[in-house]
């Protein structure tokens, strides 16, 4: 499906757009499974603790997290990849399609398993990585299978997406005949590559590796703005390859293609990520080539879609774990009057240094809370209307936020805050409350909840659902007196009231504006 290339650094009409287009997925795909539970004493058989298993958790990894960065992104995706004929590849199957993607490219391959990644926690810390995988090449049937549902899907896609991981699946014969349908077709190919023959990607559109890669990859070094030109350069000519989007952590990335007439080099484009803090870049690659695709699908140069993939991977990377980037959070970003990504003289792309905690739906923050608890992090959580925010509600979360690693605010929804505060409130509708407390350096995620009479206006599903370490609740009540006590008491979540500051109080502020005595 060939598109019309869209005017430059059309940028928030570009990740719009992406809601139209689809990407076909093709790699390695894996499960991630963490597995949590208590020790408490060390094995009589062994000097090695005894982990009490007490809940488990599933995440697709490799090319499925690539598909959910896509799904993120509200783009169609079509997954091509080998499972094994086991209950791991049924669970596989399952994730994939609760992602809203197409599963129906999983080829089932009798002599070998599905990739599971083992992880075990005790009290927030990894004791063990258990992998169950064979990394030998996929059998001449599979890669006939895949080439075959490859060419069937060719035609429905605007850009497809090689990820290898290096597990057997992308063989040369299936990378060269997916390379083959989509140049026949005149959509782009992209490629996270693995290993340093990069020649078996030739004709590929762009590739994706980072520093430590292209310079392996090369056999040179790969440091400096030049030295990752002329690597790349030098990749384009040896590998016969179009352009090179080199990922340079949190120095931003470089874009070097060779002209589409003639044997030159387009002027090669830097893109700074400044001023970004950075917390983990685990998956930060997966989340550049999916918006990188998504962005060309849509028609867009490669210069507008690195630059829109840049913000993603800045956004990514201030995250914990391999967190997918959000289609609303990405609009977001660009919409920042700060934020200059067209080229300077000295390349950047600059996002600000402001905190904003996302809005989250349900399924987004059980997806970020299970990130979080899979990278050892202490959950809080709590819970209010937050109708007129005063001194009381932040040093209240202030202190909430001393006693755990990330806090999550779940926030009534206006049906909510009415039914409990009656018809004239809230005062500021449930955007704007989300908007200033995500505006708070203490917290970092509002859920909305309530919306629904059938909730009775607490937080008790939510709960249940992303089982937070600590629940936090103020004022004077007393931990019998809470309905959420015993749920978060039944799955070991420990409960803490926290004490408000006295004098402030949302319902004397509103007193005090009506002129009354509060």
């Amino acid at each position: 499906m060939k598109t019309e290339q869209k005017p430059l650094f059309a940028l928030r009409e570009t990740v719009l757009a992406m809601q139209n287009r689809a990407i076909l997925a093709v790699g390695d795909i894996m499960l991630d499974r963490f597995v949590y539970g208590d020790v408490s004493r060390v094995s009589p058989e062994a000097p090695i603790p005894v982990l009490t298993i007490k809940d488990e958790n599933l995440m697709l990894g490799g090319v499925g997290n690539v598909l959910s960065n896509l799904t993120g992104l509200g783009t169609k995706v079509h997954v091509l990849a080998a499972i094994g004929q086991d209950v791991s590849g049924q669970s596989v199957r399952r994730l994939v399609t609760e992602r809203g993607a197409d599963a129906k490219g999983l080829v089932e391959v009798v002599d070998r398993p599905t990739t599971v990644k083992t992880r075990y926690l005790a009290s927030h810390q990894q004791l063990l990585r258990a992998d169950f995988e064979k990394t030998d090449l996929i059998s001449s049937s599979a890669e006939d299978a895949l080439l075959q549902k490859a060419e069937a899907l060719i035609d429905k896609v605007h850009a497809v997406i090689l990820s290898d991981y290096g597990k057997g699946v992308l063989t040369p014969k299936v990378i060269a005949g997916v390379i083959r349908l989509a140049n026949e077709n005149k959509i782009p190919v992209l490629v996270d590559p693995k290993g340093k023959d990069y020649s078996i990607y030739k004709g590929a559109s762009v590739v994706t590796p980072n520093r430590k890669e292209l310079s392996e990859a090369t056999g040179l070094a790969a440091k400096t703005d030049a030295e990752v030109v002329n690597a790349a350069q030098t990749l384009i000519y040896k590998a016969g390859i179009e352009a090179v989007v080199a990922t340079r952590s949190q120095d931003g990335m470089t874009v070097v293609r060779k002209q589409a007439k003639g044997k030159g080099y387009d002027e090669p484009v830097h893109l700074r990520t400044e001023a970004l803090e950075v917390f983990d870049v685990s998956g930060a690659g997966d989340t550049v080539i999916a918006t990188l695709a998504a962005a060309l699908a849509t028609g867009a140069y490669l210069i507008t879609a690195a630059s829109i993939a840049n913000v993603a991977a800045g956004l990514v990377v201030a995250k914990v774990g391999t967190a997918p980037v959000r289609r609303t959070e990405l609009l977001a970003a660009l919409d920042r009057k700060n934020l200059d990504l067209r080229p300077r003289e000295t390349g950047g792309a600059v996002i600000d240094t402001v905190r904003e905690a996302p809005l989250c739906s349900a399924d987004e923050a059980a997806e970020t809370v299970a990130r979080w608890k899979a990278r050892g992090l202490r959950v809080g959580f709590t819970n209010g209307c937050f109708d007129i925010l005063h001194q009381g509600h932040v040093q209240y979360l202030n202190r909430a936020r001393d006693h755990c690693d990330r806090l999550i605010v779940a926030l009534n929804a206006d049906e909510s805050v009415r039914r409990l505060k009656g018809p004239e409130r809230p005062v500021n509708n449930e955007e704007a409350r989300a908007a200033v407390l995500g505006a708070l350096g203490a917290v970092d995620m509002v859920v909305l909840f309530g919306r629904e009479k059938a909730e009775d206006d607490k937080p008790l599903k939510l709960i249940e659902r992303l089982k937070p370490d600590i629940y936090f609740k103020g004022g004077d009540y007393k931990i019998e007196q809470l309905p959420e006590a015993p749920l978060v008491r039944a799955y070991g979540g420990e409960v803490s009231i926290m004490p408000l500051a006295e004098g402030h109080s949302t319902t004397a502020t509103i007193k005090k504006m009506k002129g009354k005595a509060a």
